[in-house]
């Protein structure tokens, strides 16, 4: 068994950590301790000869011998910003982040000889570095508990709890759960749930979602990194039904599909900026009850189209995929046309981003250097095109989000017509690297995700 404590100083990681190795009658590693033993100096000698960078390499090198370990570990507030210490750390572990008010925090660690990571008051670098490290907090943790108000007692005992399986629902939510998981068509999930107390859950909530290529990639990566993690469809009509019984789960993170990307937001406790600007949100992440919402689409399309900064491009569609790689073209600076079979649609998108708009129909009348097609036109099993050849000319990039299948109409299309063709699945790709970090702490490259489906 090896259990892992995250968080910022001062929320009693140390002290819970101690309990729970006496109590589990396990060892007790503490990383920060680990590091001054390994350089033979204490942490703020560390700082003061060699600077931050010294530390957290040496912080790394602790980590990383003690992934296969079988133990109790306390980590240092700032390792878990690093990916590579998330991935051994996660590895056969499970994770809790220990978390308080900043204000608690504040008078916990009053008198620190720690010295300070930026030039901010005490108070105000607490505020910042939790604001700067909170996705990495919430990636990395499989379960949230606030200390604020509890003692390391208190909260150790909540974690023994939690390692025996004696934290279940109620009986009547079990009863709702059960009843879901069939109308969901997962019974076998309840199975494995009943089987194994710690199993986490992630999945993608759409309507329809079978085609969609997630579940093989997040099981492969979750068995590559050794983390107890099923990953499953939840393919419901309604997002608000898949939002709740995503709540009656030990659910971590959901990916969001067509036709619920805008409508989820609705359900979420917080979105992040890009999400509320994009008014779309493709990703969740779940923890200590609460639901956060982040968009990744917007990553997906800017990555392949980095080499087109400052072009022309027209959006075919003004959905919540188009909102996304509007808002991902306007970061590359590019002049950026809304065309959709609705023009009121195409306008109220255009207009949030100052853009120009019409309907799909104008698009020959368009002077563009990049096409990229925002609608599921394409995807199995509507496998039109919305242009074709003759609409192209050589020397464009044409881009078509439709990753099922990866060689669609329009791709074939653009090929024929001299033009640079960029599948869906780059994009897939690229929002799936940004979302694994948010929803798991862990990075991955491109080149891993695209030898999962090699």
């Amino acid at each position: 068994m090896k259990v892992v404590l995250i968080g910022y100083r001062g929320t009693g990681k140390t002290s819970v950590g101690r309990i729970l190795a006496e109590r589990l009658d396990l060892p007790f590693f503490d990383t920060d301790t680990l590091v001054e033993r390994t350089a033979g100096v204490s942490i703020p000698e560390i700082f003061r000869q060699h600077g931050e960078a010294r530390f957290r390499a040496l912080e790394r090198e602790v980590i990383e011998s003690l992934a296969g370990v079988e133990g109790v570990i306390s980590t240092g507030g700032g390792a878990v910003c690093d990916p590579a210490n998330v991935a051994f750390l996660r590895r056969q572990g499970r994770v809790y982040l220990l978390s308080a008010t900043p204000e608690a925090i504040g008078k916990r660690i009053a008198g620190s000889d720690r010295p300070g990571l930026t030039s901010l008051s005490p108070e105000e670098e607490v505020r910042s570095l939790l604001a700067r490290r909170k996705d990495a907090y919430l990636g990395a943790a499989d379960t949230c508990i606030d200390t604020g108000s509890r003692t390391p007692v208190e909260v150790a005992g909540t974690i023994l709890r939690d390692l025996r399986g004696e934290n279940s629902i109620p009986p009547e939510e079990r009863c709702e759960r059960d009843l879901l998981l069939e109308r969901f068509g997962l019974s076998g999930l309840r199975e494995m749930l009943d089987l194994d107390p710690w199993l986490m859950v992630c999945g993608i909530a759409g309507y329809p979602c079978a085609h969609s290529r997630s579940p093989f990639l997040y099981n492969r990566l979750f068995e590559r990194f050794g983390m107890n993690y099923h990953y499953t469809g939840f393919e419901w009509p309604d997002v608000g039904t898949i939002i709740r019984l995503a709540s009656l789960l030990p659910t971590k993170g959901l990916s969001v599909t067509i036709p619920f990307k805008t409508d989820v937001m609705r359900h979420l406790d917080e979105v992040d900026e890009h999400a509320a600007a994009i008014g779309a949100a493709n990703t969740v992440v779940r923890c200590g009850g609460r639901s956060y919402g982040h968009n990744t689409d917007w990553l997906g399309v800017r990555t392949p189209l980095l080499h087109r900064q400052g072009a022309r491009a027209v959006v075919l569609g003004a959905g919540g995929a188009a909102s996304a790689a509007v808002y991902a073209l306007r970061s590359l600076d590019m002049e950026v046309t809304v065309l959709a079979r609705r023009a009121d649609a195409a306008q109220r998108l255009a207009e949030r981003f100052n853009c120009r708009w019409g309907g799909l129909e104008d698009f020959r009348g368009c002077e563009t250097d990049v096409v990229l097609n925002a609608t599921p036109v394409g995807m199995e099993p509507d496998t039109r095109s919305l242009l074709d050849a003759s609409d192209l000319e050589r020397g464009m990039t044409v881009f078509d989000l439709v990753y099922t299948p990866p060689d669609t109409p329009l791709i074939r299309a653009a090929r024929e017509a001299g033009c640079e063709a960029i599948p869906g699945t780059e994009m897939f790709v690229h929002q799936a690297v940004e979302q694994f970090r948010l929803i798991t702490g862990i990075a991955v490259s491109p080149e891993e995700v695209r030898e999962v489906f090699s």
